[in-house]
C-alpha cells in the first residue's frame, strides 16, 4: 500500500491555454504555484514519485502558435512546442542542422519522440539531455515570454545548474534560435548510452565551419552528461581555430574537452570512466562534422 501511493501525485488543478497570451497570464498570476505541462515525460514521472507536487498544472500542448521550424533571415527558428520526430523529420534541419537530427532520433522510443518538445527538454535541464549541449555547440538562443516582455538568452548563461535554469516563473520558453550555418559548414552529435533510448552516459555535440584552405573558421564543442549542467568545452574550441584538422588535433582536442568535463560517478559509470568515454565522443563527433563540412 505504501509503495502504491507513492506512484500516485498529489491531487493538482489543471488548466489547458489556447494561446501564448491567456498561459502567460496564468504564470503571471500563479508564480510558483504553478508548473508547465509540454510533453510531459519528465513532469509526470516526478508528480509520481512526488518529488514535485505542484498545486496547478499549466498544459501548453493546445497553443498551436509554438510549434514550427522556419527559417527568418540568417536564422532557424524552432518554437518551443515542436516535437522531436518533427525535429528528426524537417527538411530544414535535416539540410542545414543535421546535427539537431541527429539527436531527435536517438530520444526514448516513438512514443516519447512523437510528444516530447525541445522546449519541454532544455527547461527541465537534466544534464544528461540530448539537446542542451546541441545549443551551446550551435550558440543557439532561447527566447523566453512574460506579460512584461521578452528576454533572449545564450545558451552559454541558460543552464545554471542541475534541473535549474534563468527561467523565472512567470516566464515561457517560447523559441530557440540557431544561427543558420553558411559555407563548408557541418554538426554531429554523438551519444554513449547503455541502451536504445536511454538517456546520455556522455554525449558530445560538434559544430565546424571551415574556411576555404580548409582551415578551422569556427567551432563549437557541448558536453552532455559532463557535469551539473551542459558544458561548452571553450579551451578545446580554441585549439582548433585557424589551423587544419588532421588526426593529431582531434586527439588534442578530445583530450582537452576530457579535461574541461566535470562528470559524477553514479549508475551509469564512475567519473573517470565517463572522463574517457567523453574523449571518444568528442573525437566520434568531430569527425562526423568534418565529413559533413568538407561535403558541402
Amino acid at each position: 500500500m505504501g509503495k502504491d501511493l507513492y506512484m500516485i501525485p498529489k491531487s493538482f488543478e489543471y488548466c489547458a491555454p489556447t494561446n501564448l497570451k491567456e498561459a502567460l497570464s496564468l504564470m503571471a498570476k500563479l508564480k510558483e504555484d504553478a508548473k508547465i505541462l509540454a510533453g510531459g515525460h519528465s513532469l509526470i514521472p516526478m508528480m509520481k514519485l512526488r518529488v514535485l507536487s505542484p498545486r496547478i498544472i499549466v498544459d501548453i500542448n493546445k497553443i498551436k502558435e509554438l510549434s514550427y521550424i522556419k527559417v527568418k533571415g540568417k536564422n532557424i527558428h524552432v518554437g518551443a512546442l515542436t516535437r522531436h520526430h518533427e525535429i528528426e523529420s524537417s527538411d530544414i534541419i535535416n539540410k542545414y542542422l543535421p546535427i539537431l537530427s541527429d539527436a531527435a532520433k536517438v530520444i526514448g522510443d516513438p512514443q516519447v519522440r512523437n510528444m516530447g518538445t525541445i522546449g519541454g527538454s532544455l527547461a527541465h535541464a537534466d544534464p544528461a539531455a540530448d539537446y542542451p549541449p546541441i545549443t551551446l555547440a550551435l550558440n543557439a538562443t532561447i527566447k523566453a515570454k512574460s506579460l512584461r516582455g521578452e528576454r533572449k538568452i545564450m545558451a552559454s548563461k541558460f543552464f545554471l545548474d542541475i534541473f535549474t535554469t534563468t527561467l523565472k516563473p512567470t516566464e515561457l520558453l517560447t523559441e530557440v534560435i540557431f544561427p543558420l550555418p553558411s559555407g563548408k559548414s557541418g554538426g554531429a552529435f554523438a551519444k554513449f548510452e547503455r541502451k536504445a533510448g536511454d538517456f546520455a552516459t556522455v554525449s558530445a555535440a560538434v559544430q565546424i565551419a571551415l574556411d576555404e584552405r580548409e582551415r578551422v573558421k569556427s567551432v563549437g564543442i557541448g558536453l552532455g552528461a559532463a557535469g551539473p549542467k551542459p558544458i561548452k568545452a571553450t579551451k578545446a574550441e580554441r585549439l582548433m581555430v585557424k589551423k587544419k584538422v588532421d588526426d593529431n588535433l582531434i586527439e588534442k582536442v578530445a583530450e582537452r574537452a576530457k579535461e574541461e568535463a566535470e562528470p559524477i560517478s553514479d549508475l551509469r559509470g564512475s567519473a573517470e570512466y565517463k572522463k574517457e568515454m567523453i574523449a571518444v565522443y568528442v573525437k566520434r563527433a568531430l569527425k562526423k562534422a568534418l565529413e559533413r563540412a568538407k561535403a558541402m
